[in-house]
């Protein structure tokens, strides 16, 4: 205030700094209000006034001194307002780009958010606000100055241009203090890719190894053999081959597939095949023997006693080839009434060519009832049936059968005998995984049925082994 005072009455005042020759303006002068400026309002101090208390030694008398100013317009007003909002908006867009980038740890310098909210601040009006948000954020970055850098800032230099010709070698917390664990000291390319090819092998192989066991079993059953009727015409005068509908269906009530396992090889015939059975043997999981016509007593070099007993030669010949396919091939084979016979025989066993005849004192083992008729078996200890139908010892079976098993195969076990006169009802291989016959019907047992045996823990048996042994 004091550069506006003339040093001597009459005397023009001092030069304006920088404006040679310049002269005071009635502006300059005390006292003289400019042009078209409204009188100074009451109560406030005019310009001598307040040169005299800014001179004095009063401790108000410099700070409680508040300047005349002119009057602003209303567009001075508006755009001081929009100024001043503009500064607050971006200092606090500052702000939340400051604690974004703190949270991530991955933020801008604070130098950037402190130098934009300066240069709003230095725009006109609203400085004063500006500087405070400014000085607020500014905060972190002094704290860490001075000491350790603040969770989030960004590390020192990280602005600067990088320095391309100097080594900057990683720090020694990054670098392992020992070799991986997957190498060894004696390792070299080549050993470390001949473990990694094998790691790849014992991948596909194990991939193969879930496909095949979760691949849908298929079981062969063995076909019945209607030979032409001499002197018939049409169908009767041809060889059929079919199965019975309760077999397979009981098969496939465990969602198996059922294949037929038709004859070959014969000579003669009209359309030769280089299909062999042990083809079937090989691309099938299990064999299932049916049951059908009387085993021919020429298959266990015995005679026919009666000669409506001479059973089927044709088809034991196809069956038993079948059978020892699927033995040597490691698969399962469960015989059902004629296959449990054929069993015995394939082993060296003989049968009784009629039950009725052979052994008077024997029960009834067949009738016009036929699948109506029933009676009870025994599961001798140590059975396997004995343990595949735990607690019980005894069960009613159905029996369709006028053979049975007479002189016991080699290698074979007796599972199951007749409760009444002591007549075999099932048999077991003991050098293969499974090889079982049972001398009555199981197809034609009801699942869960109150009196019948249920057989379903018999065909779920013949099926897990036919999936371990399908590899």
């Amino acid at each position: 205030m004091s550069e506006n005072k003339p040093t001597n009455p009459g005397t023009p005042a001092a030069t304006p700094a920088g404006i040679p020759g310049a002269t005071p303006s009635s502006t300059d002068l005390p006292g003289t209000p400019a042009p078209g400026a409204q009188p100074a309002s009451p109560g406030l101090p005019t310009a001598p006034e307040a040169a005299v208390r800014a001179s004095t030694d009063d401790p108000q008398s410099a700070s409680t001194v508040t300047p005349a100013q002119p009057p602003k317009t209303r567009q001075q007003l508006d755009a001081a307002e929009a100024r001043a909002a503009a500064v607050q908006a971006t200092a606090k867009q500052e702000a939340e780009v400051h604690d974004r980038d703190k949270s991530s740890r991955h933020g801008k310098p604070a130098s950037s958010s402190t130098g934009t909210a300066t240069g709003a601040a230095a725009t006109g009006a609203g400085a004063g606000t500006a500087a405070g948000t400014t000085a607020s954020t500014a905060q972190p970055e002094a704290s860490t100055a001075g000491g350790a850098a603040a969770p989030g800032s960004p590390p020192p230099g990280f602005t600067s241009q990088p320095d391309f010709a100097t080594f900057n070698p990683p720090p020694a917390s990054s670098v392992p203090p020992t070799a991986p664990r997957y190498l060894k000291q004696s390792d070299s390319a080549w050993s470390v890719f001949g473990r990694i090819m094998a790691a790849r092998a014992r991948q596909l192989f194990d991939r193969a190894g879930r496909r095949i066991t979760q691949r849908t079993l298929r079981i062969g059953v063995s076909a019945r053999i209607f030979h032409p009727e001499p002197g018939a015409k049409g169908l009767r005068g041809k060889t059929l081959q079919y199965l019975e509908e309760s077999i397979a269906h009981w098969v496939m009530s465990r969602d198996v597939i059922v294949f037929m396992i038709p004859t070959v090889g014969h000579q003669g015939m009209l359309h030769p095949s280089n299909i062999r059975l042990r083809d079937y043997a090989k691309h099938l999981d299990g064999l299932l023997l049916q049951g059908g016509a009387d085993v021919s007593p020429q298959s266990y070099e015995e005679v026919a006693t009666r000669p409506e007993w001479p059973g089927d030669r044709v088809r034991d010949m196809y069956e038993l080839e079948l059978l020892h396919e699927f033995v040597e091939s490691g698969k399962p084979v469960l015989g059902v009434c004629r296959g449990c016979q054929l069993i015995n025989v394939a082993f060296g066993g003989t049968l009784y060519q009629d039950i009725a005849t052979e052994v008077p004192t024997a029960g009834v083992h067949v009738s016009e009832h036929y699948d109506q008729h029933r009676h009870a078996v025994h599961f001798p200890d140590g059975s396997t049936l004995a343990n595949m139908f735990p607690g019980r010892r005894e069960a009613i079976v159905n029996s369709i059968h006028h053979q049975a098993v007479k002189t016991l195969g080699r290698d074979l076990n007796i599972e199951a005998v007749s409760a009444s006169d002591g007549i075999i009802e099932a048999v077991r291989y003991r050098r293969a995984p499974f090889v079982m016959g049972v001398q009555w019907h199981p197809e034609f047992h009801r699942a869960g049925g109150p009196e019948l045996l249920d057989c379903t823990p018999l065909l779920d048996t013949f099926l897990r082994v036919a999936r371990e042994t399908r590899f």
